[in-house]
Protein backbone atom coordinates (compact mmCIF):
# COMPACT_ATOMS: atom_id res chain seq x y z
CA UNK A 1 0.00 0.00 0.00
CA UNK A 2 3.01 2.32 0.38
CA UNK A 3 3.33 2.70 -3.39
CA UNK A 4 -0.40 3.36 -3.70
CA UNK A 5 -0.22 6.12 -1.07
CA UNK A 6 2.82 7.68 -2.76
CA UNK A 7 1.03 7.80 -6.11
CA UNK A 8 -2.12 9.05 -4.40
CA UNK A 9 -0.28 11.96 -2.74
CA UNK A 10 1.58 12.86 -5.93
CA UNK A 11 -1.56 12.78 -8.03
CA UNK A 12 -3.68 14.70 -5.51
CA UNK A 13 -0.99 17.36 -5.21
CA UNK A 14 -0.90 17.78 -8.99
CA UNK A 15 -4.55 18.87 -8.97
CA UNK A 16 -3.97 21.68 -6.50
CA UNK A 17 -0.48 22.75 -7.52
CA UNK A 18 -2.13 24.17 -10.63
CA UNK A 19 -5.41 26.04 -11.22
CA UNK A 20 -7.04 22.92 -12.70
CA UNK A 21 -8.49 21.54 -9.46
CA UNK A 22 -9.84 24.89 -8.31
CA UNK A 23 -11.37 25.73 -11.68
CA UNK A 24 -13.10 22.37 -12.08
CA UNK A 25 -14.50 22.35 -8.53
CA UNK A 26 -15.75 25.93 -8.88
CA UNK A 27 -17.39 25.12 -12.22
CA UNK A 28 -19.09 22.11 -10.65
CA UNK A 29 -20.46 24.11 -7.72
CA UNK A 30 -21.72 26.91 -9.96
CA UNK A 31 -23.32 24.46 -12.40
CA UNK A 32 -25.07 22.36 -9.77
CA UNK A 33 -26.25 25.45 -7.87
CA UNK A 34 -27.68 26.98 -11.05
CA UNK A 35 -29.60 23.86 -12.08
CA UNK A 36 -30.87 23.33 -8.52
CA UNK A 37 -32.05 26.89 -7.91
CA UNK A 38 -32.96 28.19 -11.37
CA UNK A 39 -34.23 25.02 -13.05
CA UNK A 40 -35.32 22.90 -10.09
CA UNK A 41 -37.18 23.57 -6.86
CA UNK A 42 -35.76 24.63 -3.51
CA UNK A 43 -39.01 24.39 -1.56
CA UNK A 44 -41.87 21.93 -2.11
CA UNK A 45 -45.04 22.51 -0.08
CA UNK A 46 -43.09 24.55 2.44
CA UNK A 47 -40.42 21.89 2.95
CA UNK A 48 -36.79 22.50 1.98
CA UNK A 49 -35.61 19.87 -0.49
CA UNK A 50 -32.51 18.86 -2.40
CA UNK A 51 -34.54 16.70 -4.76
CA UNK A 52 -33.70 18.68 -7.88
CA UNK A 53 -30.01 18.89 -6.87
CA UNK A 54 -29.86 15.11 -6.72
CA UNK A 55 -31.82 14.93 -9.98
CA UNK A 56 -29.26 17.01 -11.86
CA UNK A 57 -26.07 15.80 -10.16
CA UNK A 58 -25.69 12.62 -12.29
CA UNK A 59 -25.85 14.76 -15.44
CA UNK A 60 -23.35 17.34 -14.12
CA UNK A 61 -21.03 14.47 -13.21
CA UNK A 62 -20.97 13.31 -16.86
CA UNK A 63 -19.09 16.54 -17.67
CA UNK A 64 -17.27 17.20 -14.43
CA UNK A 65 -15.75 13.77 -13.72
CA UNK A 66 -14.26 13.15 -17.20
CA UNK A 67 -12.58 16.56 -16.91
CA UNK A 68 -10.94 15.40 -13.69
CA UNK A 69 -9.95 11.92 -14.90
CA UNK A 70 -8.94 12.56 -18.52
CA UNK A 71 -5.31 13.27 -17.65
CA UNK A 72 -4.73 10.46 -15.15
CA UNK A 73 -3.05 7.96 -17.48
CA UNK A 74 -3.36 9.66 -20.87
CA UNK A 75 -0.99 12.44 -19.80
CA UNK A 76 1.55 9.90 -18.52
CA UNK A 77 1.40 8.09 -21.86
CA UNK A 78 1.75 11.29 -23.87
CA UNK A 79 4.72 12.50 -21.81
CA UNK A 80 6.38 9.07 -21.90
CA UNK A 81 6.50 8.87 -18.10
CA UNK A 82 4.13 5.88 -17.92
CA UNK A 83 6.78 3.54 -19.32
CA UNK A 84 9.18 4.74 -16.65
CA UNK A 85 6.55 4.37 -13.94
CA UNK A 86 5.56 0.80 -14.80
CA UNK A 87 9.20 -0.32 -14.97
CA UNK A 88 9.73 0.77 -11.37
CA UNK A 89 9.01 -1.65 -8.47
CA UNK A 90 5.33 -0.73 -8.43
CA UNK A 91 2.44 -2.93 -9.48
CA UNK A 92 -0.06 -1.85 -12.12
CA UNK A 93 -2.93 -2.12 -9.66
CA UNK A 94 -1.09 0.21 -7.26
CA UNK A 95 -0.79 2.83 -10.00
CA UNK A 96 -4.45 2.52 -10.92
CA UNK A 97 -5.69 2.49 -7.32
CA UNK A 98 -3.56 5.47 -6.31
CA UNK A 99 -4.81 7.57 -9.23
CA UNK A 100 -8.40 6.42 -8.64
CA UNK A 101 -8.30 7.49 -4.99
CA UNK A 102 -6.76 10.86 -5.86
CA UNK A 103 -9.43 11.69 -8.46
CA UNK A 104 -12.18 10.44 -6.16
CA UNK A 105 -10.83 12.69 -3.39
CA UNK A 106 -11.15 15.73 -5.67
CA UNK A 107 -14.73 14.80 -6.52
CA UNK A 108 -15.40 14.04 -2.85
CA UNK A 109 -14.18 17.50 -1.88
CA UNK A 110 -16.54 19.07 -4.41
CA UNK A 111 -19.42 17.00 -3.01
CA UNK A 112 -18.44 17.97 0.55
CA UNK A 113 -18.58 21.66 -0.34
CA UNK A 114 -22.19 21.27 -1.48
CA UNK A 115 -23.13 20.50 2.14
CA UNK A 116 -23.35 24.27 2.47
CA UNK A 117 -26.61 24.05 0.48
CA UNK A 118 -28.65 21.83 2.85
CA UNK A 119 -27.14 23.45 5.95
CA UNK A 120 -28.14 26.91 4.73
CA UNK A 121 -31.50 25.74 3.45
CA UNK A 122 -32.39 24.08 6.75
CA UNK A 123 -32.47 27.54 8.32
CA UNK A 124 -35.48 28.45 6.16
CA UNK A 125 -37.53 25.26 6.14
CA UNK A 126 -37.80 21.74 7.51
CA UNK A 127 -35.19 19.39 6.02
CA UNK A 128 -35.46 15.61 5.71
CA UNK A 129 -31.94 14.73 6.80
CA UNK A 130 -32.49 11.01 6.20
CA UNK A 131 -33.10 11.65 2.51
CA UNK A 132 -30.14 14.05 2.44
CA UNK A 133 -27.84 11.38 3.93
CA UNK A 134 -29.08 8.85 1.36
CA UNK A 135 -28.55 11.35 -1.43
CA UNK A 136 -24.97 12.04 -0.41
CA UNK A 137 -24.19 8.34 -0.09
CA UNK A 138 -25.56 7.95 -3.61
CA UNK A 139 -23.40 10.84 -4.84
CA UNK A 140 -20.24 9.19 -3.47
CA UNK A 141 -21.09 5.83 -5.05
CA UNK A 142 -21.99 7.55 -8.32
CA UNK A 143 -18.74 9.54 -8.24
CA UNK A 144 -16.72 6.36 -7.63
CA UNK A 145 -18.35 4.71 -10.66
CA UNK A 146 -17.77 7.76 -12.88
CA UNK A 147 -14.13 8.06 -11.77
CA UNK A 148 -13.50 4.36 -12.48
CA UNK A 149 -15.02 4.76 -15.95
CA UNK A 150 -12.93 7.89 -16.57
CA UNK A 151 -9.74 6.18 -15.42
CA UNK A 152 -10.48 3.22 -17.67
CA UNK A 153 -10.97 5.57 -20.62
CA UNK A 154 -7.73 7.38 -19.80
CA UNK A 155 -5.86 4.06 -19.85
CA UNK A 156 -6.94 3.45 -23.43
CA UNK A 157 -5.41 6.53 -25.05
CA UNK A 158 -2.57 9.05 -24.86
CA UNK A 159 -4.85 11.93 -25.88
CA UNK A 160 -6.63 13.70 -23.02
CA UNK A 161 -9.38 15.02 -25.29
CA UNK A 162 -10.09 11.52 -26.60
CA UNK A 163 -10.09 10.26 -23.01
CA UNK A 164 -12.64 12.92 -22.06
CA UNK A 165 -14.89 12.06 -25.01
CA UNK A 166 -14.80 8.31 -24.31
CA UNK A 167 -15.55 8.81 -20.60
CA UNK A 168 -18.29 11.32 -21.35
CA UNK A 169 -19.86 9.02 -23.96
CA UNK A 170 -19.99 6.05 -21.57
CA UNK A 171 -21.22 7.97 -18.52
CA UNK A 172 -23.75 10.01 -20.49
CA UNK A 173 -25.14 6.86 -22.13
CA UNK A 174 -25.49 5.08 -18.78
CA UNK A 175 -27.23 8.17 -17.39
CA UNK A 176 -29.47 8.54 -20.44
CA UNK A 177 -30.68 4.94 -20.25
CA UNK A 178 -32.63 5.81 -17.11
CA UNK A 179 -34.32 8.76 -18.78
CA UNK A 180 -35.31 6.67 -21.81
CA UNK A 181 -36.69 3.82 -19.70
CA UNK A 182 -40.38 4.76 -20.28
CA UNK A 183 -39.77 4.50 -24.04
CA UNK A 184 -38.17 1.07 -23.92
CA UNK A 185 -40.01 -2.13 -24.92
CA UNK A 186 -41.19 -4.07 -21.89
CA UNK A 187 -38.85 -6.92 -22.82
CA UNK A 188 -35.80 -4.65 -22.58
CA UNK A 189 -36.94 -2.49 -19.65
CA UNK A 190 -35.51 -4.69 -16.83
CA UNK A 191 -32.08 -4.84 -18.49
CA UNK A 192 -31.97 -1.10 -19.23
CA UNK A 193 -33.14 -0.32 -15.71
CA UNK A 194 -30.36 -2.41 -14.21
CA UNK A 195 -27.65 -0.93 -16.47
CA UNK A 196 -28.72 2.67 -15.84
CA UNK A 197 -26.51 4.56 -13.38
CA UNK A 198 -29.28 7.07 -12.77
CA UNK A 199 -31.89 4.46 -11.81
CA UNK A 200 -29.73 3.05 -9.02
CA UNK A 201 -28.81 6.54 -7.84
CA UNK A 202 -32.45 7.61 -7.82
CA UNK A 203 -33.31 4.79 -5.42
CA UNK A 204 -30.53 5.70 -2.98
CA UNK A 205 -31.20 9.45 -3.17
CA UNK A 206 -34.73 8.82 -1.91
CA UNK A 207 -33.28 7.27 1.23
CA UNK A 208 -33.95 3.70 0.06
CA UNK A 209 -30.69 1.83 0.71
CA UNK A 210 -30.89 -1.39 -1.27
CA UNK A 211 -27.89 -3.73 -1.29
CA UNK A 212 -28.49 -4.40 -4.99
CA UNK A 213 -27.81 -0.76 -5.82
CA UNK A 214 -24.61 -0.72 -3.76
CA UNK A 215 -23.43 -4.00 -5.31
CA UNK A 216 -24.09 -2.53 -8.77
CA UNK A 217 -21.85 0.47 -8.15
CA UNK A 218 -19.09 -1.50 -6.47
CA UNK A 219 -19.14 -4.10 -9.26
CA UNK A 220 -18.89 -1.35 -11.88
CA UNK A 221 -15.95 0.24 -10.07
CA UNK A 222 -14.08 -3.07 -9.74
CA UNK A 223 -14.74 -4.00 -13.39
CA UNK A 224 -13.52 -0.65 -14.75
CA UNK A 225 -10.41 -0.61 -12.55
CA UNK A 226 -9.66 -4.19 -13.59
CA UNK A 227 -9.86 -3.20 -17.27
CA UNK A 228 -7.59 -0.21 -16.59
CA UNK A 229 -5.03 -2.52 -14.95
CA UNK A 230 -5.24 -4.89 -17.92
CA UNK A 231 -4.68 -1.99 -20.28
CA UNK A 232 -1.50 -1.02 -18.40
CA UNK A 233 -0.34 -4.63 -18.27
CA UNK A 234 -0.75 -5.01 -22.02
CA UNK A 235 1.81 -2.24 -22.59
CA UNK A 236 4.53 -4.32 -20.95
CA UNK A 237 4.34 -6.80 -23.84
CA UNK A 238 4.42 -4.32 -26.70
Amino acid sequence: MRNTLTIFRRELGSYFNSPVGYIVITAFLVGIAYLWIEVGQVFVEGEATLRSLFYWAPFIFTLFVPAVTMRLLAEEKHAGTLELLITMPVRDWEVVLGKFLAALSVIGLAILLTLAFPITLSQFGEMDWGAVAGGYLGLLLLAAAYVAIGLMASSWTSDQVVSFIIAWGITFSLWLFGKLLPLMPSSLAPLVEYVSLDTHFSNISKGVIDSRDIVYYLSLVVACLFLAVQSLDSRRWK
